[in-house]
């Protein structure tokens, strides 16, 4: 198995990161990452956020996780989608300070890597744990009051609901797609002509497609479109074992171990959602809307200019 090994960035400011960190006026917490990253990714956390990687195939050397980290913690604090943080560690030497890719020409990882450090982070718990770990050490430095400020810009942000919704739709269709696929080669279809057919027979067509969130075809920023495609899915579950059971595919290993998985994801995500919704917030910080309203204080997500004021100018704290 391969694991990241521990991420040693420089901790001395480069004369071209001191003139950029001159030239932030709002959001000092870009500084502030930088300046401290090695103590809030010391080599114990990135120990613990290496053994969500413990499953890795060899031959895939992962993203250093503390890498990633840094760019959750700035997302769920400036609002940016994921498409906009991959603009922004381009385009924005605010992001590329922190994370240590300074004029580079591409961003250090995909937008696929990012959301499955997400998933990870949420599936081993270590989402909260992040965030409590760099509010913890940001008041130790800054003060109590600044403490509590970062706390609620990141408690309230909907980056950590949404990522569960869409990790769910993504386990999930992958996880159908394959039983699909293994029921249509029993027929003596060919892989994605066989997929096609018998997707639209257990009427869920959009199994067959490469990207099942393209083939949703939904303003992902909108968190009512969210719960609508997680119900598209989820509702999948079901047709898809009843397509099974019709063509006498049930006791075939692999659709078996695919259909347990599924189950096992939709069982999970149920419970998830509702110990997000109800557990207590601790440190007076605000708790999360439910998914299907968003947070209270939220952008809409409709409004592109508010959006992208956001990106470039994030509340100062």
């Amino acid at each position: 198995m391969v694991r990241p090994g521990v991420w040693q960035p420089p901790v001395a400011c480069s004369r071209l990161e001191r003139e950029v960190i001159k030239r932030i006026k709002r959001a000092k917490l870009f500084v502030w990452l930088r300046e401290h990253r090695h103590e809030l990714f010391d080599e114990d956390f990135q120990g613990e956020l290496a053994g969500m990687y413990q499953d890795k195939p060899v031959g895939q050397p992962p993203v250093p996780p503390a890498q990633l980290g840094l760019a959750t913690i700035l997302q769920a604090y400036t609002g940016a989608s994921d498409d906009e943080v991959l603009e922004a560690l381009v385009m924005d030497r605010r992001w590329q300070l922190v994370l240590d890719c300074m004029d580079h020409a591409q961003a250090p990882f995909s937008k696929t890597t990012l959301v499955t450090f997400r998933a990870r982070l949420i599936e081993h718990g270590l989402d909260r744990r992040l965030v409590e770990r760099t509010v913890a050490l940001y008041g130790q430095l800054t003060g109590r009051v600044a403490g509590g400020k970062l706390r609620a810009a990141l408690d309230s942000s909907p980056l950590w609901g949404a990522g569960r919704v869409e990790d769910t739709i993504n386990l999930l269709g992958h996880a159908l797609r394959k039983v699909v696929g293994v029921l249509a080669r029993q027929q003596g279809w060919g892989l994605a002509e066989g997929t096609r057919v018998l997707a639209e027979r257990a009427g869920t067509p959009e199994l067959a497609a490469s990207s099942l969130k393209a083939a949703l075809d939904l303003d992902w920023d909108d968190p009512a479109a969210l719960q609508h495609a997680l119900g598209v899915v989820l509702g999948a579950v079901g047709r898809v074992e009843g397509l099974a059971a019709e063509l006498g595919g049930s006791q075939d290993p692999a659709v078996a171990r695919g259909l347990a998985a599924a189950r096992q994801i939709q069982e999970q995500d149920i419970v998830v959602r509702r110990r997000w919704h109800r557990r207590p917030w601790p440190g007076g910080g605000p708790r999360p809307a439910d998914l299907d309203r968003g947070p209270p204080d939220a952008p809409r997500p409709q409004d592109q200019k508010r959006a992208d004021r956001r990106l470039q100018a994030p509340r100062a704290l």
